[in-house]
Formats: structure tokens, sequence, C-alpha cells
């Protein structure tokens, strides 16, 4: 992991004086979807909070990477179905994630244009995150003190102006489809331990938020290279 984040900033480093930058914030809410609580889509209920760097190519695609953190939480009583009401079944897990990859706008966003601008946005790209372990035992959901990690594909639909001269301000929702079913600990790799719910469909963990980022750096080229 070290070794990944030296060879981030030395990528930063040697393509700050090329092309036009953006650092800033991620301060939002994140959900979890799976085979404990609701699977309402979209229903932050604890905070998430990251860090964002984004390398604008040209007036239509970035690259971004980013690291977020967040509790992901889980109640049956939440949910709809009767069957989870009377499980019961209950949970909390912490996630803590590296991102890579695109972000591509569906107008130009242009940052050295005076006027005000706006743009919605799609990203995608590979996230690896780390999570506790988690199983069943005497009918309750245990994280365990072991730290797993695992890969998440993104997708994430976002809108961005820039309000001020050097600021921009986003609102995005990003899923997470993870490579795992245990964030809920209803599928643990012991085959001695209890598994529920729908062994065959992976985690899901969703972050909804704003994103707010200073831009920087000096004027790129958008020219066919």
């Amino acid at each position: 992991m070290y070794k990944f984040f030296n060879l981030i900033f030395l990528f930063l480093f040697v393509s700050m004086n090329a092309q036009i930058h953006e650092v800033g914030v991620f301060v939002g809410g994140s959900n979890y979807i799976g085979d404990v609580g609701a699977t309402t889509y979209i229903a932050p209920n604890k905070l998430a909070l990251g860090i964002l760097y984004k390398w604008n190519k040209n007036p239509r695609l970035a690259y971004r990477f980013s690291f977020n953190g967040a509790y992901i939480y889980a109640n049956d009583i939440d949910s709809n179905e009767p069957g989870r009401n009377l499980r019961g079944y209950h949970f909390r897990n912490s996630i803590k994630e590296v991102s890579l990859g695109l972000e591509f706008n569906f107008f130009d966003f242009n940052l050295h244009e005076g006027k005000r601008k706006y743009t919605p946005y799609v990203h995608s790209g590979l996230n690896y995150f780390s999570s506790h372990d988690a199983y069943v035992s005497s009918g309750e959901i245990v994280m365990s003190g072991d730290h797993k990690g695992s890969f998440a594909i993104p997708m994430t639909l976002g809108v961005k102006s820039n309000i001020w001269p050097k600021i921009i301000l986003a609102i995005e929702v990003g899923a997470r489809y993870t490579l795992t079913d245990n964030l809920d600990g209803s599928n643990p790799n012991d085959d001695n331990l209890m598994k529920f719910g729908n062994i065959n469909n992976n985690d899901w963990y969703v972050f909804s938020g704003l994103t707010l980022t200073y831009t920087f750096g000096n004027k790129p080229c958008y020219c066919a290279e």
C-alpha cells in the first residue's frame, strides 16, 4: 500500500507543470445494500468523508484519485420484508477505500474560461477497500478484529459547477459493486460458520454527497497529440 501511494504522489509531481489540477474534499453519507436491512438504493445513514485529486486532461476527461472513509450500518427492522423484520439482524462495519478512475463530462468544462459553467458527469474505475471480517455467532452478527481487503467497481453520477473562479462544487451519488459478499457476515469463508441470505449476490455500498475542489496549475494545451 505504501508503494502504491508513493507511485501516485510521484505521478502527481511529474504532471504538476503540464495540466490543470483539482484538489478537494468529499462530504456526505453512506449506505449499504445487501442481505441485512433495507434495500433502498440511496439512503445515507452514516457520515462519509474523503479527499480527492483530479488531473484534467481536456474539458471532457479527467483522471480522478480519491481516498474515502465511512461506516456502513444496516438493521433488519428498517426493511420492508417481513422475513428480515422477524430475523432482526443488524451490523456496523467500517470502509476505507482508495479509488483510481476516469471522470467524463457531458459538456465542455474548460476551467480557464471566466464564465459560469456546469455539466453532468459520470465516473468509474477501480477501488480497493478494507473492511472488518464478519460472521454470525449466537444469533448476532459479529465484527472480528481482522480487516479484509477487496476490490469494488465504482459507478458515479453527478453534476458540477464552478461557483467561484477557482472553486468547483459538485453533487454526486456513487455506488460501489464489491467483489465480496461478506460486509454483513452473510457469507464467511469458513464453511463451519453460518451463512444466510442470497449468497450468489455480492454486496454494494453507496456514497452520496458533495465535493468541493480548488483548481490550480498552468493552462493546458487541449490539442490533438
